[in-house]
């Protein structure tokens, strides 16, 4: 089969979409942002699939962390330093993110994440949901991923399908992102939409 990435023209509803969310170290002077965090979530046929879900804690060692930083790296600092690097963790990631469309919510962590972990990659394309929030629901007060979610009433979705976890986990982060691409593409007139139209 023949990679989606390569048929922009097709319908997104027949795309089989990976949506990751890297949670981050955030800016520290002297030290590069790293990921701590990463979940991952499959969209096919225009539905979110549970049951491809996946997350893992990140080696990130001693190095500090962006007091504003969110999620709870604080209390998971034992289990990150036993965690795996993401390099090694690369052959996982790959089978879930390469040769097909990859979704993020302001794509621009998760692509420079990626980049540096598979340099030699051509990873996506990508389609950006905060992007396709700004253009069809310019109204709403945020654009933040959480608070998008809560005002387009898709919170019982996304607690449905990720139970007992909070923004800024990254894989109730992914799904919730997911779950909006999921509302897109549930539009009326969204039907024939392409995946070059997301992008």
């Amino acid at each position: 089969m023949t990679p989606a990435a390569t048929h922009k023209n097709i319908t997104a509803r027949g795309c089989t979409f990976a949506i990751i969310d890297f949670e981050t170290t955030g800016t520290v002077a002297g030290w590069p942002i790293e990921p701590w965090q990463v979940g991952i979530v499959s969209l096919e046929n225009g539905r979110v699939q549970p049951a491809t879900q996946f997350e893992s804690l990140l080696h990130v060692g001693e190095r500090p962390f962006n007091p504003m930083a969110p999620g709870r790296h604080a209390q998971l600092r034992d289990d990150l330093m036993a965690a795996p690097a993401p390099q090694l963790l690369w052959p996982e990631l790959a089978s879930r993110l390469c040769d097909r469309p990859l979704v993020a919510h302001n794509i621009g962590t998760e692509r420079g994440v990626l980049t540096r972990i598979a340099p030699i990659h051509n990873l996506g394309p990508w389609v950006d949901t905060l992007r396709l929030t700004r253009r069809h629901y310019p109204g709403l007060a945020s654009k933040a991923l959480d608070s998008v979610i809560s005002d387009l009433g898709l919170l019982p979705r996304v607690r449905q399908l990720c139970p007992g976890r909070e923004a800024h986990d990254a894989l109730y982060d992914a799904v919730a992102c997911a779950v909006l691409l999921e509302h897109f593409l549930d539009l009326p007139g969204w039907e024939n939409v392409t995946l070059g139209a997301l992008m």
